[in-house]
């Protein structure tokens, strides 16, 4: 492909009124697929499993928490916040998806986020400033709930940074895809990793310094257990690293996800996701006792490196890139195949000498990427705090497989549990096929599993389904 073929879709940036950096990073996107380095592997014979990482709980322990106070308080947190959910049928905001209610009123992330960063504001007597990156998708809906908190007041510091969008590119062609049905399908956020960039090109490091602000902590807003923590603010301050990322020991459901290694050339942390992961190292890449932790997409990172690291890429950092392949209408199998260029926010590590990792509990990682998940969060399993915590015994969860075809939307989802989800306490998975909906207060048990009816089927009020199915009402 030509230059020519890459300045189509710069031309289309530049009359949606795009900046100069978004289409410079979209321009290294770009080269980097055209290369083909986008399917590079990384070898395990290249690579060093991290091992050993300092546990929070030890950490905790061994803190001086007036240290840790003072590195809070020159803390701001950031929420990844431009999902629409389209996965699960949402055309809104995932953050706006009810999780569960609180003393009779009804909790969405957004709720739960905000009121996570307004008890530790109000307990520690820290600023805390929150900014939302949202996609000009999210951010209308966004805002609105925000503002609408009265409890929630930040005048010098910006409430939200806008995201970058880029051009879906044709499969076949690599030029910028045409869609007039719907035009905005055409494109397509740049993933997570366009975080560095958005805040290089909105200022923010220089509003955040000026506020006094010399730590940034960054996570998703689907992760309600990515808490603002003292602990963490002071141990990164201690360390002295500019850049580091929470994992979390893997388990054999995490077996899939992306692992952090050290590489032996330069000695810095890489995020390795699978699809980096050459076929004939995936056996070693899979095994959780020799890559015992993975990520968890939570960082924390010194505002003073990061500013320094982005000035001397003017922007926009090398990152790796990630081929997402799609149809240009996700929904529309039969419309044209289109690949969208992404990058993660934790494939930055790579880039800074010292960068490091820390072991967190599995109460920091409590994401909602499907209704299998939301099902364990609006179930018994969670008590959500006064403090706003994702409160769990020992958040070692029930494996949930809802059958895809009626429970993947949340629409379908919400109509089949029109009173709640049924109590987990005492599941060790959760099996449902076919078409079920559930009356009140239903108890699922051991491994309970429903099998397919070949009809729309009900589980009725106050039945205690186990690995049989629905129990007799009568006991021999």
């Amino acid at each position: 492909m030509s230059t020519d073929v890459f300045d189509l879709s710069a031309a289309k940036m530049r009359d949606k009124g795009m900046s100069e950096v978004s289409i410079n990073q979209f321009k290294h996107l770009y080269e980097t697929w055209e290369r083909g380095d986008a399917k590079a592997c990384v070898r395990e014979k290249d690579v060093t499993p991290l091992k050993d990482v300092p546990r929070t709980k030890d950490i905790h322990d061994a803190m001086d928490m007036d240290m840790a106070l003072d590195a809070f308080s020159r803390t701001a947190f950031i929420k990844l916040n431009g999902g629409l959910g389209t996965s699960m049928g949402l055309e809104k905001a995932k953050s706006l998806l009810p999780i569960r209610r609180h003393k009779a009123r009804r909790m969405r992330f957004l709720d739960i986020i905000m009121g996570q960063v307004l008890t530790a504001r109000k307990r520690l007597g820290v600023p805390l400033p929150l900014i939302f990156m949202n996609s000009f998708r999210t951010s209308r809906d966004t805002m609105r709930v925000v503002k609408q908190d009265r409890r929630f007041v930040q005048n010098d510091v910006p409430m939200e940074i806008i995201q970058h969008i880029e051009p879906k590119i044709d499969a076949d062609t690599g030029r910028p895809v045409d869609f007039p049905a719907k035009p905005d399908l055409e494109w397509c956020p740049p993933g997570h990793g366009d975080i560095f960039s958005t805040i290089w090109e909105t200022g923010l490091l220089d509003t955040l310094k000026k506020q006094g602000i010399d730590y940034l902590f960054i996570s998703n807003s689907d992760n309600l257990g990515a808490r603002p923590s003292r602990t963490l603010a002071g141990y990164f301050a201690q360390s002295g690293a500019p850049f580091m990322i929470e994992v979390a020991k893997r388990t054999e459901a995490d077996r899939k996800g992306g692992h952090i290694v050290i590489d032996k050339a330069s000695g810095r942390l890489i995020l390795r996701e699978m699809s980096q992961v050459d076929p004939h190292d995936r056996s070693s890449a899979m095994s959780i006792r020799k890559h015992p932790y993975f990520n968890t997409n939570s960082i924390w990172v010194r505002v003073d490196a990061l500013r320094d690291k982005l000035a001397q890429y003017d922007g926009v950092l090398p990152l790796p890139i990630i081929e997402n392949r799609k149809t240009v209408d996700p929904t529309d199998p039969s419309t044209p195949p289109v690949v969208q260029l992404e990058t993660a926010m934790g494939s930055a590590a790579s880039l800074f000498d010292g960068a490091i990792c820390v072991q967190v509990d599995r109460m920091r990682f409590l994401p909602v990427k499907t209704t299998d998940d939301l099902f364990i969060m609006r179930s018994d399993r969670f008590h959500l705090t006064d403090s706003y915590e994702m409160e769990d015994g020992n958040y070692d969860f029930p494996n949930v497989q809802l059958d895809e075809r009626y429970y993947k939307y949340i629409a379908d989802f919400d109509e089949r549990f029109p009173y709640g989800v049924p109590s987990l306490a005492a599941a060790n998975s959760v099996t449902i096929e076919g078409d079920w909906t559930f009356g009140r207060d239903v108890t699922l048990y051991a491994d309970a599993h429903l099998s397919d009816q070949g009809r729309s089927s009900y589980v009725p009020n106050g039945q205690y389904v186990g690995p049989q199915g629905i129990e007799p009402d009568e006991w021999v």
